[in-house]
């Protein structure tokens, strides 16, 4: 089951591309909800937990995170801390990630599966 970015996501709540379900994560749900009216956070809230699988921070996530952070650093090439734990949760679930961001693609040679839409 694939995971999702942020873009992605957007864009399917958008209406630009067909819905599919998958997994996200934590950050891709705040990242949605911040650009949300209050008045209707709770229930966009409600609708992506429907939709999608949430991931949060897990251990095998975080372990991810701090080997990618680390290999990333020392090769000069660090991204984004949402879009490195964005990338960690995909490799922790082994699943492939679909984005439109290629500030992903860094990771790829890192062993994350990636599906970069353009």
């Amino acid at each position: 089951m694939p995971i999702f970015d942020t873009s992605f996501v957007i864009d399917m709540l958008r209406g630009g591309r067909k819905f599919s379900h998958g997994y996200i994560s934590i950050l891709t749900l705040l990242e949605v909800l911040r650009g949300v009216p209050s008045d209707k956070v709770l229930d966009v809230k409600r609708f992506m937990e429907e939709s999608f699988e949430v991931v949060g921070l897990t251990n095998d996530v975080l372990t991810a995170y701090h080997e990618l952070y680390i290999t990333l650093k020392s090769s000069g090439e660090l991204i984004p801390d949402i879009d490195l734990l964005i990338g960690a949760t995909a490799k922790a679930l082994d699943e492939e990630l679909y984005t439109y961001d290629m500030d992903f693609e860094v990771l790829e040679k890192h062993g994350l599966k990636l599906h970069i839409e353009k």
